[in-house]
C-alpha cells in the first residue's frame, strides 16, 4: 500500500514538471527509488526478514534463472507473432520505427529499463511480498498446499484488478488471470522471484519492442507489425496471447523439473526466517 501511494503521489508530479524524454527517465529513477526503498523498509520494521527471503538472492543460480525465463518469455513471442503472421492475421510493416525524439537505440534502452523496473516492482509486491505472507499465515490454519493455493489464487486476484485500465471487457480479466497464475507457479516451484521476474521483463518488453505486438503502449518497435485478425484472437488479452501464456507455464514447470529434479513447492514459499540483529 506504501508503493501505490507513493507512485500515485509522485507520477502527477513528474508529468507535470518534465517532458518527453526527460519525463519518463524520472519516473524510472522515482520507481526504483520506491521499491528499493519499500524493500529495504519491510525487511526491517514488518516483515522482519532478510532482503533473501523476498524472493532476491542475486546470486549467480539466480541470475541464471533470471535469463532462463527471459528466454522462454522471448520464445513465446515470437511464437505468438509466427502464428498471427502464419493466419494472416498480422503483417511486418517496417523496421526499428516509434523512438520519438531519440534516436532508435537510447530509445529502446530507456523503455527496457522502465519495463524492467515496472515488472520487478509487480514481482516483489504480489508474489514476493504478498503471496509469501499470505502462505506463511494461512499455513497455521490450513495443510500446505491450501494455504499456498489460497495465497495464490488471492495474489493473482489482485494482479488482474490492477490491470483493470487495460481491458474493455470483463472477459479480458482472463488474460491477466492466466499470466498471474504462471508468474505465481514460477515462484512457489522456484522460492525466489528470478524466473518470474525475468519471465515478466522479457515477455512486456519482447512483445512490444521487439515483436511489435503491443497495444495500450507506444514505444520503439524493432518490428513494425499490422494486426488486422478478430480482437478475440489478436487483441492484447486475445486468445493468441493466453494460449502462448499457458504454454510459457508449461516451459517454465519443464525447466524447472530438469534442472531440479522434481516439481514442488519450495519450502521458502512458507518460511519465515527472522531478521538476524
Amino acid at each position: 500500500m506504501v508503493t501505490f501511494g507513493a507512485l500515485a503521489a509522485s507520477q502527477p508530479v513528474v508529468r507535470a514538471r518534465f517532458a518527453h524524454p526527460v519525463r519518463e527517465t524520472v519516473e524510472v529513477l522515482t520507481l526504483l527509488v520506491v521499491l528499493v526503498g519499500a524493500v529495504l523498509l519491510s525487511s526491517r520494521l514488518l516483515d522482519r526478514r532478510p532482503l533473501g527471503e523476498f524472493g532476491l538472492s542475486l546470486d549467480r543460480a539466480w541470475w541464471h534463472s533470471f535469463a532462463a525465463g527471459g528466454l522462454i518469455a522471448t520464445g513465446i513471442n515470437a511464437g505468438a507473432l509466427a502464428v498471427a503472421v502464419g493466419a494472416g492475421w498480422a503483417t511486418i510493416a517496417g523496421f526499428t520505427q516509434g523512438s520519438g525524439d531519440l534516436s532508435f537505440a537510447p530509445a529502446v534502452t530507456l523503455v527496457f529499463c522502465y519495463v524492467a523496473t515496472a515488472a520487478a516492482w509487480e514481482e516483489v509486491t504480489i508474489r514476493g511480498a504478498m503471496l509469501k505472507n499470505v502462505a506463511e499465515g494461512a499455513e497455521g490454519y490450513l495443510p500446505r498446499w491450501a494455504a499456498v493455493g489460497l495465497a495464490v489464487c488471492l495474489s493473482t486476484a489482485v494482479f488482474a484488478f490492477l490491470h483493470g485500465g487495460k481491458i474493455s471487457a470483463p472477459s479480458q480479466y482472463g488474460y491477466y488471470l492466466v499470466a498471474g497464475l504462471v508468474l505465481s507457479g514460477a515462484y512457489v516451484v522456484t522460492g525466489d522471484l528470478a524466473l518470474s521476474i525475468g519471465f515478466h521483463v522479457f515477455y512486456n518488453f519482447t512483445q512490444s519492442v521487439v515483436f511489435g505486438l503491443g497495444h495500450s503502449q507506444q514505444t520503439p518497435e524493432l518490428l513494425v507489425v499490422e494486426l488486422a485478425g478478430p480482437e478475440r484472437w489478436t487483441g492484447e488479452e486475445g486468445l493468441v496471447f493466453a494460449l502462448f501464456a499457458v504454454l510459457g507455464g508449461v516451459f517454465v514447470l519443464l525447466y524447472v523439473r530438469r534442472r531440479d529434479g522434481s516439481l514442488r513447492i519450495d519450502d521458502r514459499v512458507t518460511r519465515w526466517t527472522p531478521l538476524q540483529e
